[in-house]
């Protein structure tokens, strides 16, 4: 029986220590893609201001991280150009879309422009834009960012949230938008 030691050897009962050998990248992006493609995404907008401009973009890799204290994470790419301007606020809001909401979604999941042109939007208290209409919306302050491969961890502190409406969530699964067939 083999014991893992915390040198990443794994060590035999008797005492000798056997090295473990580092996994190797086996999957191609395409098929990380597809494999992952089956696992549904709830889609948030991550909005903040950034010299009294709002500034945002869509996130399909956002989740709970803990209760207490209350923490949310999401993943920016680090070629985004909208997530330095989010960090440089220091705060943010994640706005949960419902399945309503598809043409907000495209907007900004898409580069340049202005998103928030005919959009409706208010402040929340720490700045950050609350899209009208939103199933959700959770207030936030950056707790931390963490390097993740080609993406970067941001960890957030709730401060403040709230649900707004109690419609079915915009959700992607295998490439295209999906909805609830049923709700509880």
């Amino acid at each position: 029986m083999a014991n893992l030691t915390a040198g990443g050897t794994a060590q035999e009962a008797g005492g000798s220590h056997t090295p473990t050998p580092k996994p190797q990248p086996r999957a191609a992006s395409s098929i990380f893609r597809r494999v992952l493609g089956h696992f549904p995404t709830g889609i948030v907008v991550i909005t903040a201001m950034d010299d009294d401009a709002p500034v945002g973009f869509a996130v399909g890799s956002f989740t709970s991280v803990s209760l207490n204290p209350p923490m949310v994470g999401f993943f920016p790419d680090k070629n985004s150009t909208t997530w330095p301007r989010i960090q440089r606020a220091g705060a943010f809001v994640v706005n949960v879309l419902g399945d309503h909401q598809r043409e907000i979604c495209q907007a900004f999941a898409t580069s340049g422009g202005d998103k928030f042109r005919t959009l409706s939007w208010y402040q929340a208290a720490n700045g950050a834009p609350v899209l009208h209409d939103a199933n959700a919306w959770i207030e936030c302050d950056i707790s931390t960012v963490t390097e993740a491969g080609d993406h970067w961890f941001v960890l957030g502190r709730v401060g403040d949230l709230a649900v707004a409406n109690d419609r079915n969530p915009l959700l992607f699964f295998q490439g295209r938008y999906a909805s609830l067939a049923d709700r509880p």
